[in-house]
């Protein structure tokens, strides 16, 4: 067994990837503030749990947990949505036909949290789908059949538009 991850490795991993907890926090807020309080509550959760954490190869899926748990505990206290608009902060390469993108995120956008989680949490944040099983704490068929779901309503929606 591996031995626990020391605190500093977390917390260079934490500041490494704040620009990828803030972007998913993002995707699923669609309010600046609310994304980076989502990172900040996030942060804070992981450090005051790390001693929870077994293993230094857990801790992007441990970390990714604690973040989308974060993000759907704030929509559901709000129950808004945000408008369509895009961070200030993605690449430009990131954003090669911004009216289509726009479109794929309003479709993302109307997908139950549960598919949507999936689709983000693969092709955003680049999740194996075992990963993702552990994020979710869901069966990895279940996260094979939502996503599945997920691309084909997401194929039918973008072709109606």
């Amino acid at each position: 067994m591996t031995e626990k991850p020391a605190p500093q490795a977390l917390l260079e991993y934490l500041e490494g990837h704040q620009r990828d907890f803030y972007r998913l926090a993002y995707r699923y807020t669609k309010n600046p503030d609310d994304a980076l309080d989502v990172v900040q509550e996030a942060i804070a959760k992981a450090i005051a749990k790390s001693g929870k954490l077994r293993r230094a190869e857990s801790m992007r899926v441990w970390f990714y947990r604690i973040l989308v748990n974060e993000a759907l505990s704030l929509l559901r206290r709000s129950k808004r949505q945000s408008p369509e608009e895009l961070p200030a902060d993605l690449p430009e390469q990131a954003l090669p036909d911004v009216p289509a993108r726009l479109d794929l995120l309003r479709a993302l956008d109307r997908l139950p949290p549960p598919v949507r989680t999936v689709i983000l949490l693969r092709y955003f944040e680049d999740l194996k789908l075992e990963d993702i099983a552990r994020v979710t704490r869901t069966n990895p068929n279940t996260v094979k059949t939502r996503l599945y779901r997920g691309l084909k309503l997401l194929r039918t929606e973008m072709s109606e538009e």
